[in-house]
């Protein structure tokens, strides 16, 4: 594996290479950027598009992105991480989550009722990136940006206002945390990537659905179940996402053009992707208030029920970091603090956008 992803890794950066010394006109280069979701769906429409749009136009078009959605370039999305780290795709959008055990400290913006808003928790889960991931986990890849959904909630063929009310329910979930906290509530976690979760509602595979309200409307969610549980407060949990870059991709650029990449990475970015999808969440809402689906609101003081129950991941969480090596107690505490500090100072982080 390791030789395989050397070559690759090698004819990539060769590639690029080559074009450079060809002079100006010769280096034009094609990025390959793959997803998991249909084109029309909101992060591809609003944050990639964009993201990609830009890269475009900053580089004078000799940065050309092509896209491919719905893991047009074949695999599963479980696999797009290794996409790019292997150069099948020069450019990846994945959910850390897919997978498990190998991005560990990007967990702790997925703990239970850990996030409130998403652009403070993409804004701390970027400094948090820079300072304990960069050069640890990801060092294999150039990470674009690094962000989180709106809140994640529970989409059900039946009514859930309470922890008992999943009982025996077949509920997807989308990463390992997310898996425990449907264990304690009493449901049964099925594992499965957000692309196969209509066909798996429609027949009855799964009795409802962890996303947040962004992505159903893609996914047809409202006309598949019509009950929708929805928190006040912090977060059930969310999910961490990033935008990867190969790194011998990176590497083989000109520096005029890793210029633009950097132009259009980092904090103010993974501010708006985390913004972009968290405001995306309101809409996709009204959908289901259109079709006439039940929706219910947890309040703050009744989800004190439900963190009861699920608040022993952290302690788990922390136990596991630490056989690991890593002071899980000390990331909760910093990316909370981030989370503070980003909420204050949010005014002052320079604006992303179409440009």
């Amino acid at each position: 594996m390791t030789k395989r992803k050397t070559i690759l890794g090698m004819a990539a950066g060769v590639a690029i290479s080559a074009l450079a010394a060809g002079g100006a006109f010769a280096q034009e280069v094609t990025l390959k950027l793959h997803q998991f979701l249909p084109a029309q769906a909101n992060v591809p429409r609003l944050v990639l598009d964009v993201w990609a749009d830009n890269v475009e136009k900053d580089s004078d078009g000799r940065i050309k992105v092509e896209r491919y959605a719905a893991m047009a370039l074949g695999g599963t999305p479980p696999e797009l991480m290794d996409q790019a780290i292997d150069g099948i795709a020069d450019v990846v959008w994945t959910v850390v989550g897919y997978t498990p055990g190998r991005y560990r400290t990007t967990e702790v913006f997925e703990l239970p009722f850990m996030v409130t808003d998403a652009r403070e928790a993409s804004c701390a889960y970027s400094k948090m990136f820079d300072e304990h991931m960069k050069d640890g986990e990801f060092s294999d890849l150039h990470i674009v940006g690094t962000w989180v959904h709106g809140p994640g909630m529970f989409h059900t063929n039946k009514p859930v206002a309470k922890p008992e009310d999943l009982q025996g329910m077949k509920i997807r979930g989308g990463s390992v945390l997310v898996n425990k906290l449907l264990e304690r509530v009493g449901a049964t976690p099925v594992g499965m990537p957000v692309p196969a979760v209509s066909e798996g509602l429609s027949k009855g595979v799964i009795d409802g659905t962890t996303i947040p309200w962004e992505v159903t409307e893609s996914l047809k969610v409202p006309e598949l179940v019509h009950n929708h549980t929805e928190f006040e407060g912090p977060a059930l949990y969310n999910l961490t996402f990033v935008l990867a870059m190969n790194q011998d991709t990176y590497n083989g650029l000109p520096d005029d053009l890793k210029a633009v990449i950097d132009a259009n990475a980092g904090l103010s970015f993974s501010v708006f992707a985390g913004g972009t999808q968290a405001d995306a969440d309101g809409p996709a809402r009204q959908v289901a208030v259109d079709l006439g689906n039940n929706i219910i609101t947890v309040s703050e003081e009744d989800a004190k029920a439900w963190d009861a129950i699920v608040n022993p991941i952290y302690e788990e969480w922390v136990a596991e970091m630490g056989a690991e090596g890593k002071d899980g107690q000390a990331l909760i505490d910093e990316a909370r603090a981030l989370m503070a500090q980003c909420g204050a100072d949010m005014a002052s982080i320079d604006t992303y956008g179409a440009h």
